[in-house]
């Protein structure tokens, strides 16, 4: 079981969540100039990182708000929550 914490509701369990992919994609200027290819890599092709790494989760049996999280995708360990909008965080050995 992951505990995830809700920026608005506190500590839950995984269960109340869903996961969203991959956090800080940004939606292309103008996706009507995207070829086929352009459009489907900002579709499908993410990031697949070892360590951490930057998710969007939606706390779906809450308060339904969409936020970010760093989690080691190794050891399934949170390092940080943070709301959308906001700054990623650093942290200590972050290569970012």
């Amino acid at each position: 079981m992951i505990l995830i914490s809700c920026p608005d509701c506190g500590p839950r369990d995984e269960t109340e969540f869903h996961y969203g992919g991959q956090a800080h994609v940004p939606y292309p200027e103008d996706p009507h100039a995207l070829s086929d290819e352009e459009w489907g890599r900002y579709l499908f092709y993410r990031e697949n990182t070892k360590g951490i790494f930057a998710e969007r989760w939606v706390h779906s049996a809450g308060c339904r708000k969409w936020f970010n999280v760093l989690r080691d995708t190794v050891t399934y360990r949170i390092a940080a929550v943070y709301r959308n909008g906001e700054p990623r965080p650093t942290l200590d050995g972050d290569p970012q």
